[in-house]
C-alpha cells in the first residue's frame, strides 16, 4: 500500500498543493482497500497519522504513547529540529497549520468508513468456548471459520498485560499452527483433542471457535478482528 512519512506535513517544500496531492493520494488508495472490506494496515495506518497530525497541532514534538512501535530516537531528533526550525517562522506555521487542517478533514471520513467496517465485521462475529475453560484463558487456541468456507485456520494465543501510569491494557500475539477441513470428523471438539494430543507444551488450553457467518479478505479483516475481539471476550468473561 502507499504510505505517508512519518513527519510527510513539514518535511520538503511546505506548499499545500503539493502535499494536498500527496495526501489525496494516499487516500485514495485507503479507500480502494477499504472498498474491498480490507482493513489492516490500512485503518491503523491512517489513524497513526491522524494523532500524529492533533500532537503536532498542540505543539507537541513525539508521538503518542499508543504508536510506540513507529517512532525511532532518530524520528523524534528529526521532527525536533524541524520543529524547532519552522516555529520561528510565521508564513511557514501558517501554511502547515492549512495542510494540517486539510489533511485532519479529509482523513476523519476516512478513518469513521474504516470504522463502521470493523464494526460490522464484528457484528458477524461468533466466539464460543469448547469444552471447559481452565480459569486463566490467557493461553490457548482459537479455530477461525470464515464463512461458510470449510477451512478453519488455527492459531496458538498468548494474551499480554501492559500498562501505562494511567490504565492497563491487554494485546494478543499469536501463532499459526495448521489448519483443518471442517466435517464430521473435524469438529470444533475433536480439534481441541488433536491439539492436545500433539502439542504437549499447552496440557490444559483454552480453545474458542470463531466464526464470521459472511466472508472476509482473511489477513487484511478478519483475522485482526477476530484477535481484538477474543480480547474483547476473554477479558468480560474472567
Amino acid at each position: 500500500m502507499k504510505s505517508l512519512g512519518i513527519n510527510w506535513f513539514i518535511e520538503g517544500s511546505i506548499d499545500f498543493e503539493h502535499k494536498k496531492y500527496i495526501l489525496l493520494d494516499y487516500l485514495q488508495e485507503i479507500n480502494r482497500h477499504f472498498d474491498s472490506s480490507k482493513l489492516y494496515p490500512n485503518l491503523a495506518d491512517l489513524i497513526f497519522h491522524y494523532n500524529n497530525l492533533l500532537d503536532f497541532k498542540r505543539n507537541k514534538t513525539v508521538l503518542q504513547q499508543a504508536f510506540p512501535q513507529r517512532m525511532t530516537k532518530a524520528d523524534i531528533e528529526a521532527i525536533k529540529l524541524t520543529y524547532q526550525k519552522i516555529i520561528q517562522d510565521d508564513s511557514s506555521m501558517q501554511e502547515i497549520e492549512t495542510i494540517i487542517s486539510y489533511a485532519l478533514h479529509k482523513m476523519d471520513p476516512a478513518i469513521q468508513i474504516g470504522k463502521e467496517i470493523y464494526d460490522f465485521v464484528e457484528s458477524r462475529l461468533n466466539i464460543d468456548p469448547v469444552g471447559l475453560i481452565p480459569l486463566l484463558p490467557y493461553n490457548g487456541y482459537f479455530s477461525l471459520r470464515n464463512g461458510n468456507q470449510r477451512t478453519n485456520w488455527v492459531y496458538e494465543y498468548q494474551i499480554t498485560i501492559f500498562e501505562n501510569k494511567d490504565d492497563k491494557f491487554r494485546g494478543i500475539n499469536i501463532q499459526f499452527v495448521d489448519t483443518y477441513e471442517q466435517s464430521i470428523i473435524n469438529t470444533p471438539e475433536s480439534i481441541k483433542l488433536d491439539l492436545i494430543s500433539k502439542r504437549k507444551h499447552l496440557p490444559n488450553p483454552a480453545v474458542y471457535y470463531v466464526q464470521s457467518d459472511i466472508s472476509f479478505p482473511l489477513e487484511q479483516t478478519l483475522l485482526p478482528v477476530a484477535k481484538r475481539s477474543l480480547v474483547k471476550y476473554i477479558s468480560s468473561a474472567a
